[in-house]
């Protein structure tokens, strides 16, 4: 049985479908743990009312990056995880952080990557004028937003849209995408070869 663990900053929506979704399908997994930065984070609370454990390491008790990943990785590391999500953790990780958890941390970004790393993606792709937004899943590298693909979902950006509407749909395939993704690492059928994940036993990696 493997073992999730999640990290979120805000009400966790994506945790919220990993967690019904492992429960519904009967992943071979349970979700261990959720961990917040933020005490007042709605995703602690969803998850403490379902009797999951939950954690909360906050950014603002640490003098810099370093002590709070330091911090972190050993409350993490006290639930034995064997996959790690990021749901909407809005810290930036520091290079050891995620070294020590390289090949088994996912994280999920509203776009298709590489196309608009980082924030307002949503604005960025309609001020640029794009026709297909989405939601990729990827592993988690030291560089922001740029590690290996594990999936995508395609999004149309229809005539009228602004960013809540589109950022609302795309949330949708998100919920889609990310049970999906994770579902796929616990059952062994990702496989990273020269940083591009390989897709086994007939796993598709696009959602439209």
């Amino acid at each position: 049985m493997k073992r999730i663990v999640i990290l979120l900053s805000g009400r966790g929506s994506n945790m919220q479908a990993v967690v019904e979704s492992c429960a519904a399908e009967g992943w071979p997994a349970q979700v261990a743990a959720v961990v917040s930065n933020r005490p007042d984070a709605g995703g602690i609370a969803w998850a403490a009312e379902r009797g999951i454990a939950t954690a909360v390491v906050d950014h603002r008790g640490f003098d810099g990056r370093e002590a709070f990943d330091t911090e972190l990785a050993r409350v993490i590391d006290g639930f034995q995880p064997d996959l790690l999500l990021l749901a909407g953790f809005m810290r930036i990780l520091g290079n050891g952080f995620v070294r020590h958890y390289e090949g088994r941390m996912l994280n999920v970004h509203p776009s298709l990557l590489p196309a608009f790393t980082g924030l307002h993606t949503h604005r960025r792709a309609i001020a640029q004028g794009c026709k297909l937004a989405g939601a990729t899943v990827h592993f988690v590298t030291p560089e922001l937003d740029h590690g290996p693909i594990v999936a995508q979902a395609i999004v149309p950006v229809l005539p009228g849209d602004d960013e809540q509407a589109l950022s609302e749909r795309v949330l949708q395939q998100e919920h889609r995408l990310y049970p999906l993704a994770a579902r796929w690492f616990v059952e062994g059928k990702l496989q990273l070869q020269d940083s591009v994940v390989r897709h086994l036993d007939g796993a598709s990696q696009l959602l439209s």
